[in-house]
């Protein structure tokens, strides 16, 4: 086997469980205003039953956020996050599922911990909320570092680069030193390039089409490219409408299979059967080799 590109080489986060393909996270949005879902399982019990229907198709993780990053969404207040995530969290973690927090916030991400989340999902690396490092380190769990310039509302504004892979790895690699040297144990990390976020869809791609580039950082790789606008783009062509965000999943899967095989050590997505799919495809085949 390719052991750059195979299981072996995909890390392996202190804290989760340990998988010998690439892992599938599952998304729950507990908002009414998500790009791709909004208000479907703003709910409570709706969100919670959604957990585990992604668990059944073969999710590895869920994934429970209450604050959409869409461009141009607004930022909801602390307590309106905590009332949508922390039940969903509390629900999903009681039925014994593993569950990460998907926020900014240093406050939401404790309370989620106490609840049973075994990992904080930030958008923004820890960039939004001062306090979001401090609170990650002395919870000890794990933690994605993704790639973010700015806020939803301004975000689009921020997608300016010469030479985005290169751009992105040295943001990253910042990044990264200065979580650690807040405490953030190394073993504890997963980054994330932050497809969609401050990107256009040409740099998107470009990402995509160096996922190694980004894996040489050392650190398990999460793919977050569930309907993204860069897809839609791909699948509308020239002079057409892109598709609606739940008719890009097919994309997705395809997206999913490219990142398990460049060995990420997980996909993001909304959706789970096909991606699930894709990623034991790529491991068989990766067994075959």
């Amino acid at each position: 086997m390719n052991t750059k590109r195979g299981a072996a080489a995909r890390g392996v986060v202190r804290g989760l469980p340990r998988w010998d393909r690439c892992g599938v996270m599952g998304v729950v949005n507990v908002t009414p205003d998500s790009f791709s879902d909004g208000g479907r399982w703003f709910d409570t019990t709706a969100a919670v039953k959604r957990g585990l229907d992604l668990v059944a198709a073969g999710a590895d993780l869920v994934d429970v956020g209450g604050e959409s990053t869409r461009p141009g969404a607004s930022r909801v207040d602390e307590e309106e996050e905590l009332r949508r995530v922390v039940p969903v969290v509390r629900g999903l973690a009681s039925e014994g599922i593993a569950v990460s927090v998907d926020t900014m916030r240093a406050t939401v991400a404790a309370r989620a911990v106490e609840a049973g989340a075994l990992l904080v999902n930030d958008v923004s690396g820890g960039l939004a909320d001062p306090g979001m490092i401090g609170a990650v380190a002395a919870a000890e769990v794990p933690f994605v570092v993704m790639h973010w310039r700015g806020f939803s509302e301004g975000m689009n504004s921020l997608a300016v680069y010469e030479d985005v892979v290169a751009e992105v790895t040295a943001e990253l690699r910042m990044r990264i030193e200065a979580v650690i040297a807040g405490g953030i144990a190394p073993e504890r990390l997963v980054v994330d390039p932050g497809l969609g976020f401050a990107k256009n869809a040409e740099h998107d791609l470009a990402l995509v089409a160096h996922l190694p580039e980004l894996r040489a950082l050392g650190f398990p790789l999460l793919v977050a490219a569930s309907r993204k606008r860069f897809l839609g783009r791909v699948l509308a062509g020239d002079g057409s409408a892109p598709p609606p965000a739940r008719e890009r999943d097919a994309a997705t899967a395809a997206v999913s299979a490219i990142a398990a095989h460049e060995g990420a050590w997980a996909v993001r997505v909304h959706e789970v059967r096909a991606s699930a799919d894709a990623v034991r495809v790529a491991r068989a085949v990766e067994g075959a080799l």
